[in-house]
Parts: structure tokens; sequence; C-alpha cells
């Protein structure tokens, strides 16, 4: 009889080790090492899968490769679709991650719903679930359909049995941590399970051309649960975020083979289930204050979509040994790197005063293009001196406090003013280039500005 050998692996990031090991090396996780069996290289793998006519195992000419009339299927949320890159591939295996109760069983099942209508059938498998939990929420939903087949199973070989026999046009498994292969021994949930579960089915997709999406738990750090290696065997990675104390929620693609990773959706969730919003840049406005002082309105570009969001500053004394630096929706690092550019630059002392940034509407925007912003609304709340509200800033800014050029500056001030803003604070550089085009005639005043000084001078 072979001996059976176990290794350790990292429950977050699939690192492995022959030993035990306290701290991980990989990630630094304190005691998240499991012991596992490992796999025989003898071991009979990929049994479940379906052997094929060897047509795609033969090398062929890329000239002679046909691609199907309608390689993408649409969904019915075009915000969906916008971050998949303009619907599902036939074949493509897709992973989506996000917080508990953020919204990811209601969002996957609301768009096969749409997906499978006139199409084909749908298989939804739920190892979390009871048959009659998912028709309680396809109800709330309005969701009332004969191509959504419900399966509760949680053994690998019984889904892809069932999946030869009605031949779906889409597999959902929720959650993937769920799922186990009995070709291996480990428990479910473990990384040895999730990494050969989601391998096969990658697999299965690609001899079956059946789009398969999976939704995977999120761990303490945000990051989807299992190891890294699951989002380099999956075709796309979305992430679900939002703040539960927020309606809102965003998509985000991290990884899109089929598309753009620089392409967001918002959503806004209600109890009839997700509604999608096709002008965010209204909704985060709504509620903005007149005349408030640490307030300004920024021009943030999410893939080709300019959204329009107010940022907040509050500046006040400190009592403490340290001042604090507080930043939520924008990296922390930048904000005390812009900090020290307005005392050095403009002149403005922080250093005993506490600084607190907030991006309102629970948004997060990492591009360089809201520096000026972000300066702008720590000065005016330093000062106590409000903002034009009729203002929109925009603008990267250096170190030796310049304000440099960004890009789609067309398309961030053409939202603006379609949103009724009178006057633009921009980079002179990007100012000289749309004057010169010729782009906006009247109705938005731009003034172009080059350095920090010149731009709080002008706010």
């Amino acid at each position: 009889m072979a001996k059976v050998r176990t290794v350790f692996y990292c429950q977050g990031c699939g690192f492995k080790s022959q030993k035990w090991l306290g701290r991980c090396p990989d990630c630094g996780t304190w005691n998240s090492l499991v012991e596992e069996c490992q796999p025989s290289e003898d071991h009979e793998r990929w049994v479940a899968q379906v052997s094929g006519n060897g047509e795609g195992s033969q090398p062929r000419p890329i000239s002679q490769i046909n691609l199907a009339e309608e390689a993408r299927f649409k969904t019915g949320l075009r915000e969906l679709d916008r971050v998949l890159g303009g619907g599902v591939v036939s074949g493509s295996v897709v992973l989506i991650g996000g917080d508990p109760g953020i919204g990811k069983s209601t969002l996957i099942l609301q768009s096969v719903n749409a997906l499978g209508c006139g199409r084909g059938k749908i298989l939804y498998v739920s190892g979390e679930e009871s048959p009659a939990q998912i028709k309680m929420r396809a109800d709330r939903l309005g969701i009332v359909s004969d191509y959504l087949y419900v399966l509760t199973e949680t053994s690998f070989e019984a889904i892809i049995r069932q999946a030869e026999e009605i031949k779906p046009l889409a597999i959902v498994v929720d959650s993937i941590q769920t799922v186990y292969t009995s070709q291996l021994t480990s428990a479910p949930g473990s990384v040895t399970q999730i990494r050969e579960v989601a391998a096969q089915l990658m697999y299965y997709a690609k001899r079956s051309n059946v789009a398969v999406f999976m939704i995977g738990h999120v761990t303490k750090e945000g990051a989807i649960a299992g190891p890294r290696v699951l989002e380099h065997i999956v075709d796309t990675v979305l992430y679900f975020e939002g703040d539960k104390g927020h309606s809102y929620r965003l998509l985000r693609a991290v990884k899109n083979r089929f598309g753009s990773t620089h392409e967001v959706g918002v959503f806004e969730m209600k109890g009839s289930g997700l509604l999608e919003v096709d002008n965010p840049s209204g909704l985060f406005l709504a509620e903005r204050p007149r005349d408030a002082a640490g307030s300004v309105v920024v021009a943030a570009q999410e893939g080709t979509r300019p959204i329009l969001v107010e940022l907040q500053a509050l500046v006040s004394p400190s009592y403490f040994g340290t001042a604090r630096r507080m930043a939520l929706g924008v990296d922390p690092s930048r904000v005390s790197l812009l900090l020290a550019i307005l005392e050095k630059r403009a002149g403005l002392q922080l250093s005993s005063f506490d600084v607190f940034v907030n991006v309102v509407s629970g948004i997060q925007i990492d591009e360089p293009a809201i520096d000026l912003g972000v300066l702008t609304a720590i000065a005016s709340s330093f000062r106590e001196r409000p903002i034009d509200p009729d203002t929109v800033v925009v603008g990267e800014v250096g170190l030796a406090g310049e304000v440099r050029g960004i890009q789609q500056i067309g398309q961030r001030v053409r939202e603006a003013e379609k949103l009724g803003f009178k006057r633009c604070i921009l980079p002179r550089r990007n100012e000289q280039a749309l004057r010169e085009e010729a782009v906006f005639q009247g109705g938005m005043k731009m003034v172009g500005v080059s350095h920090v000084a010149e731009a709080l001078e002008v706010i």
C-alpha cells in the first residue's frame, strides 16, 4: 500500500510547505497552514469531464478558426455587460467576489434569468441554500422562468452529470468553496479542493463551450478566499463592492481576458433587487451641501465613464502629541504626500492639525487625477473658505507642486457641463489642448493652472 503524503497549505494564499509553520512566509498570516493529503501522481484525474470528439485537440492555422456569429450573450443588465466587455463569452469562466450580504447572489440571479430566456437553459447550483430559499429570492426579484434550473448539490461529479443531461448555456456555482470532488480526500473548502474544482470547471467550460459563473467568499482583507492561483485559472475576476450603510454597489473588474479592466458598473440596492444606475454622477451629488468649507467636486474616470463625486475634508486642531491623518475612499499614503506638498509648496502649516478626507457615497477612487481636488478641499477647510459650488476641480499634482495634465479631459469636462457646472479648474496643458481643439465654445469656463499655489489663488 502506497504511503499517503501530506503537505501543509496556507488557507489564505495557497503557499505549500513540507512542515507546519506558525506564520506563512508568503502572505504573513499566522496559524493559516493546514495539513492536507497530497494527491498521488498516478491518481485518475479529470474522469468526470466530457470526452468530446477530439476536434479541438488538433492544431489548426489561426486563419481557419471561425468565430461564432454571436460570440457574446447579453445578460440583460447593461452595467454588468459593460464590465464584462460587452456580454458573456461562451466558454468563459467568471469569478465574482464580495463581502457577505453585498448582493452577489442577487446580481447573478438577475443576470442569468435574462441570459437564458430564448437562448438556452441555465443551471444554478447552490451549495449553501435550499431550493425554497432560492425560490423566495426569485419571487422577490420577480423572476419566473422555465429556463432556470436549480440544483442543490456540492459534489462536483454529480454537478457535471446533471450538466451533461440538460446541456445548459451557462452554469452558476454558488459558492465555489462548498463544492468538492471525490478524487481528493481533503475537506471541502480547503485550498486543494478549491483549486482542483476550479481547474476542472475551467476544463469543462472550454471543452463544452459553456459559460461558468463562480461566486467566491472573501477574507477579512477583502481578497477572494483560497489560493491566488484561483484568480489565474479563471478568465474574468469581478469584485462587488459597497458600504452596507449605503445603497450603492460598484462592480469592478480586476481581470478580464475579453475586455478592459478599467470599467465599473454602478447599481442601487432596492427591496426588489439591484437597479442599474445610468447617471451615477447625479446620484452621488444629489445631497451635496452648498457653500460648505472643505467640499469640492472632482471628475474621476472609471474606464470609459466619467464620474463626478464630492470630496470632503475636515481640518481641526490636534490636542494630542501627533496629528491624525485619516482617509476614506482615497489612498491614505497619497493624502499624506499631498499634505507635505501643501506645507512645502503652498505654505500651509498643517503639522498641528488633524486632517480627515472622505469620498462621499462610499466609493473608492485610486487615480491621481483627483490630487488637485484633495488639496483644494483641505485648503478650503483649513482657511474656512467655501469653494464655489459650480466649480469642478481636476488635475494631478507632482512633488514640486506642479499641476500635470491628465487623460480623457474632454469626457470629464463634458460630464461636468451636462450636470450644470459653470467653471472647471484643470491643468494648463489640458486647457490649452481643449482650446486648440475648440471643443467648448461657451457654457463652461475653463481655468488652466500650472502650480498648486496658483490653483489656490484662483479658487
